[in-house]
């Protein structure tokens, strides 16, 4: 792990996801799957797991039997003839997720892989590998890997559901909006790296359909500087960590867009913490950092983590504020 080579996976963010959405106008990655797919499982550990959680979300509310496992879970569903299993690994060498797939492989479900590695253990064991164009993550950390993982999971629920979304148009929207905030850093991340330098870690709250934004960016923290952070959704905040307020010095990542931002932010008020919103306008928060598109959810779901992947690697590197 390298954060000065981390950085530089971030900064080549806009042009991978550029990237990805020429393959996704080129050919539909999905082609091979069966017919009938009555039931989806995603098995996934750490980053993977986080993406699956909101396409199953996103799944279920479109009608479609969709659930997002643990890799490491010692039981879940069984295999059937109309479950699609979707095991999620940029490397393909998970430990965890490798061991899931031998309950499945040669089995009456069908495997589809998505991996950042064609030639894995992973891809090797699927019946059809979908790639995630995301590159060579040189720095050693999931974070091309994961906004791909994102994308890839919207176009195959487009596919399920039949909607016939135009995806490779969102990526590239979402590549617009990621170099958005790359190119105008200068002017919003001295003050975000301020506000959540506190001395009891980092707090990353959003809505239950863009939760991955909030797991990413704690990842992002404890992974590479190595501080203390965790993830909680927006609704749930009012009945988990609404105590931290009262005693740490608290410092969130807010990510707007859930009916209870207003009920968190009462406390926040109350108990003077600091939060910083991204994507959105939220009042009282110590600072709001916008970017291209952010009025769109899906662009949101796509780009948000590149604020808390920033701050981490300029924490990690000990480049100045």
């Amino acid at each position: 792990m390298n954060p000065d080579l981390f950085l530089a996976d971030l900064e080549a963010k806009p042009a991978a996801l550029t990237e990805l959405a020429g393959a996704l106008d080129a050919a539909d990655p999905f082609a091979g799957l069966p017919e009938g797919v009555g039931r989806v499982l995603f098995l996934g550990m750490g980053s993977s797991r986080y993406a699956a959680g909101v396409a199953a979300l996103r799944l279920r509310a479109a009608g479609v039997d969709a659930w997002a496992e643990y890799a490491s879970a010692a039981a879940t569903f069984p295999p059937g003839p109309r479950t699609l299993v979707v095991p999620i690994s940029a490397t393909g060498g998970s430990r965890e997720t490798l061991d899931a797939v031998e309950r499945y492989a040669g089995g009456a479900s069908f495997l589809m892989a998505l991996t950042n590695a064609p030639g894995s253990a992973l891809a090797q064991a699927a019946g059809l590998v979908v790639p995630m164009h995301a590159g060579e993550e040189r720095g050693g950390v999931a974070c091309r890997t994961f906004q791909h993982t994102l994308a890839l999971l919207l176009a195959l629920e487009s596919r399920l559901t039949g909607a016939g979304r135009d995806v490779a148009g969102l990526v590239r929207r979402a590549a617009e909006a990621t170099a958005d905030l790359l190119e105008r850093r200068d002017a919003w991340l001295p003050m975000v790296l301020e506000l959540l330098n506190g001395p009891n870690g980092v707090y990353a709250i959003a809505p239950a359909e863009r939760l991955s934004s909030a797991e990413q960016s704690a990842l992002m923290v404890r992974e590479g500087p190595r501080r203390p952070a965790d993830a909680c959704e927006t609704g749930d905040w009012a009945h988990v960590d609404v105590y931290l307020t009262k005693t740490l010095s608290y410092r969130a990542l807010l990510f707007p867009g859930s009916r209870y931002d207003e009920q968190a932010m009462d406390w926040v008020r109350e108990r003077g913490s600091t939060v910083v919103a991204v994507g959105g306008e939220v009042k009282d928060a110590a600072a709001v950092v916008r970017y291209a598109h952010d009025d769109d959810p899906d662009v949101r779901l796509l780009t948000e983590t590149l604020v808390a992947e920033l701050v981490a690697a300029y924490w990690w590197s000990g480049r100045p504020q």
